[in-house]
């Protein structure tokens, strides 16, 4: 049996082995500095960034702030109201301003101000003898009268001590309000000092006195537009960038406040004159339109500055923020639909002006071209024109929409042509189009005196295209159809009707876009008398658009947003009512869209006869060649017959372009108008062709196709 022998010492040896490899616990690492010292400042980091710590520092400036703002208000309103310190800054602002006649009436004031304070000051010194003796002629009536009193008493009572008795009520009376002001001064004084406090961050409390970080979330007003007041106007056009400005207003005693006229409320926005010092010119507060929004805490569209008819006199209209991105109401068109119209007394209504009245136009006897960049809204603010104008049974039109993507099928059944496409036979048949208007005009020209006649009105979409057509007619002179020289058979076309047109009610309208020199030619876009532009990309595009005249005086369509400025439109015209001394308004077009541009165009179609529309210019048109040929002769008796057809082929391209001398000698031949020789030459005698035309029946007119 094996017995477990328990060993009651232990070995040294073995011992010292246990000790050498047991394990010895690990002591704790000492913290390095560095660490805490980085604790700590992540600890103090995030106390002072916590937002209670921000909340509690903006209290303390914000109250701090009306204390200290509060003061300065109390001491400037005690300051001014006794001295003349007020009157003087008026005085130096009307100066600064130029104002002199202002000047002299607040000298005057000042003057008159001096004399009652200087009267006074007189008074005061004589006041403690008048007080003296007021004092002992009161206290003697009143001791008088307190014994008369107690008199009366005595003999009343029966009792001589109540002659007293008035005067001792009176003593008793004094002594008890010398006891309650003992009582009520140490409260007073501990109060009186917080009672001022108080006042004093009232009045700094209700003036804003605090800057904007400071105050509370829902009171700041730098994100949502500020409110327009004379202080923020004055200190936007101070903080402009312009050094004679900023001085001035520094010269002002009034921090600028007389340069302003009254802030009126326009719309949805506000309006102020501005009357600038000496030395600036509105030239140098125009060019900075988008810095005097940012200082009036609105975007640079919100912000407009036109020049009204007083000199040296800017007029800003400041939107309300935000509200230019609200849309305007629907068309009367669309509300109305017992609605007609009158192109000689009426006024299409066109949208709302920035001060949201109803802006309407007078389309009477004027020529009109809109522009701007594609998708901007050009064809359907045209076209809402001329469904108004088609309200009126008596008009004519002819319609060529170059893009052809329907916008003016609506006008099928309704105007005697509509062409519709981009192509270069669609710009073919629009030219012609225009060469029929100019026919008509001249017609019209040659009727007795005091005729009168119905318009006809000429529309053309997208005429760029019209103008960068490469097509060439067929005829010998090959005439280009686009272009902008004399030859140009569209450009010529369209200036014949810009000249004369409007005389006997031939009205053209063109619409374009993205204008250049090249696709809008420069005397095509004088001709227009009522000029409109939606948003184009340069100033260079706005002065093409509207004219150096209503640029320069502050007309800015290249300012507007492309996509978010839809349909707003920029007119010069005197035929919608523009404020004194601006060369334009702004209008906020109404949006009509191409459903209902269809259920008025029915209305307007209800009021006519039925009308037979062309989609195609006919182009083999019936003539009266003969008559032709007498109407190109002119007032010489003899002309060349290489002459004669040059001249038939520029009065119409289509029927004379192809003919021969043979083609003009048989039609000539025929009517008994033969041409001879001259001087070697063939000519057509002018006496002939009208001995022919004198002679000839009525139902025997040649015809160009005989």
């Amino acid at each position: 049996m094996t017995e477990n022998v328990i060993p009651l010492f232990k070995d040294p040896q073995t011992e010292d082995t246990t000790l050498a490899t047991a394990p010895v616990a690990a002591l704790p690492e000492p913290v390095k500095p560095v660490r805490v010292w980085k604790r700590t400042g992540r600890a103090i980091v995030h106390a002072a960034t916590h937002d209670r710590t921000k909340g509690a520092g903006r209290a303390v400036v914000r109250h701090g702030s009306y204390v200290i703002g509060g003061t300065r208000i109390v001491t400037r309103r005690a300051w001014d109201g006794r001295t003349g310190a007020r009157y003087e800054r008026l005085l130096r602002a009307a100066e600064a301003t130029g104002n002199y006649e202002a000047a002299g009436e607040w000298e005057e004031r000042l003057h008159r101000f001096r004399e009652q304070r200087h009267k006074r000051r007189m008074d005061l010194l004589m006041a403690p003898e008048k007080l003296v003796k007021g004092a002992a002629y009161g206290a003697g009536s009143s001791l008088g009268a307190l014994i008369a009193i107690g008199i009366a008493l005595a003999i009343a009572n029966k009792d001589a001590s109540d002659v007293f008795t008035p005067l001792m009520a009176l003593i008793e009376l004094i002594r008890l309000l010398v006891t309650l002001v003992t009582i009520l001064w140490g409260p007073l004084v501990a109060i009186g000092p917080w009672l001022a406090l108080a006042g004093v961050w009232l009045a700094g409390r209700h003036r804003g006195a605090a800057p904007q970080w400071a105050l509370p979330a829902n009171a700041r007003s730098d994100d949502a537009g500020a409110p327009i007041t004379p202080s923020v106007v004055v200190t936007a056009l101070r903080d402009l960038g312009v050094a004679p400005l900023r001085k001035a207003i520094k010269e002002m005693g009034d921090a600028g406040a007389a340069m302003l006229g009254p802030i009126r409320i326009a719309g949805c926005g506000v309006e102020v004159d501005v009357t600038l010092p000496s030395g600036v010119s509105t030239q140098e507060v125009q060019s900075r339109r988008r810095k005097l929004a940012e200082n009036l805490a609105r975007h640079e569209h919100e912000v407009f500055i036109t020049l009204p008819t007083a000199a040296r006199t800017v007029r800003l209209w400041i939107a309300d923020s935000g509200a230019l991105d609200e849309p305007i109401g629907p068309s009367p068109l669309v509300t109305d639909e017992t609605m007609t119209a009158d192109y000689t007394k009426g006024k299409a209504p066109w949208g709302q002006d920035l001060r949201g009245d109803a802006a309407t136009l007078s389309l009477f006897q004027r020529h009109l071209l809109i522009t701007g960049l594609s998708n901007q809204g050009k064809t359907a603010a045209l076209r809402s024109l001329a469904l108004w104008l088609a309200l009126d049974r008596s008009v004519e039109f002819r319609v060529a929409d170059l893009k052809g993507a329907g916008d003016w099928a609506m006008w099928d059944g309704m105007a005697t042509v509509l062409i519709q496409g981009p192509t270069d036979e669609h710009v073919i048949e629009a030219t012609q189009m225009l060469e029929g208007g100019v026919r008509e005009m001249e017609r019209r020209l040659q009727a007795p005196p005091g005729t009168a006649f119905p318009l006809l009105c000429l529309i053309v979409d997208e005429a760029q295209v019209a103008f960068m057509c490469p097509a060439v007619s067929k005829g010998k002179d090959k005439r280009p159809y686009g272009g902008s020289k004399a030859t140009s058979r569209y450009f010529m076309a369209a200036r014949k009707i810009h000249n004369q047109g409007r005389a006997v009610n031939v009205i053209l309208w063109q619409g374009t876009q993205d204008p250049t020199d090249q696709n809008l030619p420069k005397l095509v876009r004088e001709g227009a008398h009522t000029r409109a532009s939606l948003a184009l990309g340069t100033e260079s595009q706005a002065r093409m658009a509207l004219g150096d005249k209503a640029v320069d005086g502050g007309a800015a369509p290249h300012l507007l947003r492309p996509g978010l400025d839809k349909g707003t439109v920029v007119i010069a015209s005197d035929g919608i009512k523009i404020p004194a001394g601006q060369a334009s308004i702004t209008v906020r077009t109404h949006y009509i869209d191409t459903d209902t541009a269809t259920a008025i165009a029915e209305r307007a179609k209800a009021l006519r006869d039925g009308i037979t529309t062309l989609n195609a210019v006919d182009q083999s048109e019936e003539r009266d060649a003969l008559a032709d040929i007498y109407s190109v002769l002119g007032d010489t008796a003899r002309t060349l017959t290489a002459d004669v057809l040059k001249r038939l082929s520029a009065l119409s391209e289509n029927t004379y372009g192809t003919w021969t001398p043979g083609d003009l000698k048989r039609v000539l031949e025929g009517a008994g108008a033969e041409p001879y020789k001259s001087d070697g030459r063939m000519v057509v005698g002018r006496e002939r062709v009208a001995r022919a035309l004198a002679n000839r029946p009525d139902e025997g007119s040649a015809s160009a196709h005989a």
